[in-house]
């Protein structure tokens, strides 16, 4: 597979250095698309038609349905902008619940349209942006007729490798760019969940810490997996660990958590699987 640049084409290795693994990663790859497709589909699908659903809340989810959808099917800037969208989308998720938990009376007036609407807006064009500045300043790096990039897409980290100068100032830049759109993200995530906590004890109740479970339960379980996986090959891309693993653990954000959020929103949440039930249910009749 070849990358046209304006430097030349660069050359896909994937996991042709493992050939026994190419066609059960295809299989798997492709069954794990579909699935995506059709998942994060029927999300944005009832999220749109059901009035129940007509919520802040789902509104975002709607929004990151789209950018999984997306995630799954780009190259270099559009996956560079669409990672970088999911994490500030996590984030201003992850105020929503705390809206929801911990203002429940001033909810609808906290998480008005208007400000809904400005926050996905935000999540976007800030994804926009970074592409556009990481991805522009990579592609213009010389190579020197390096062609061969050990990973299945272009994704920064392994693209500025390909360099046959001096890439320290790269790197840094890619640093701060993890820290604001990734890690800054991360520690929004985690002051909103601190402050849910604190409420949650205060109240001293089983109910309420079921249903502040039943809340944040699936946001919590979506961000673990992203975070939890992409942080190792923005943050430190040069450890011996994502060097190693980087193609399986690029993998595993892009294809399979993609995959499994539709489910986790589903299978753990009452309000999407009666809308569900609704729509399948009126189409039948």
């Amino acid at each position: 597979m070849t990358n046209s640049s304006v430097k030349g084409d660069i050359i896909l290795v994937g996991f042709s250095e493992q050939p026994h693994l190419e066609k059960i990663l295809f299989v798997a790859v492709l069954i794990s698309y579909l699935l995506t497709l059709v998942g994060n589909t029927v999300i944005i699908l009832i999220c749109s038609v059901d009035p129940k659903l007509k919520t802040p809340m789902y509104f975002f989810l709607t929004h990151l349905s789209l950018v999984d959808i997306c995630f799954t099917t780009s190259i270099l800037y559009v996956s560079l902008a669409l990672g970088s969208t999911e994490c500030v989308l996590l984030a201003i998720m992850a105020f929503d619940r705390y809206a929801a938990v911990c203002k429940p009376l001033h909810y609808t007036a906290v998480m008005n349209p208007r400000l809904c609407q400005a926050l996905a807006g935000v999540a976007w064009l800030s994804g926009m942006g970074n592409a556009l500045i990481q991805g522009t300043v990579t592609l213009w790096l010389p190579r020197c007729g390096h062609q061969l990039l050990h990973h299945f897409f272009c994704e920064v980290p392994s693209m500025i490798k390909l360099a046959c100068v001096d890439i320290h100032d790269n790197e840094v830049q890619l640093f701060v760019a993890s820290l604001v759109l990734l890690l800054l993200p991360l520690m929004l995530i985690l002051l909103s969940y601190g402050h849910i906590a604190k409420v949650v004890i205060r109240i001293k109740s089983v109910q309420a810490w079921c249903k502040a479970l039943g809340t944040c339960g699936s946001h919590l379980i979506v961000v673990s997996l992203f975070y939890g996986t992409i942080t190792a090959v923005y943050i430190q891309p040069n450890s011996s660990y994502a060097h190693a693993h980087g193609k399986f653990i690029s993998l595993f954000y892009t294809v399979v958590t993609p995959t499994l959020n539709p489910l986790i929103y589903t299978l753990r949440n009452n309000d999407v699987k009666g809308a569900l039930q609704r729509l399948f249910h009126r189409d039948f009749t």
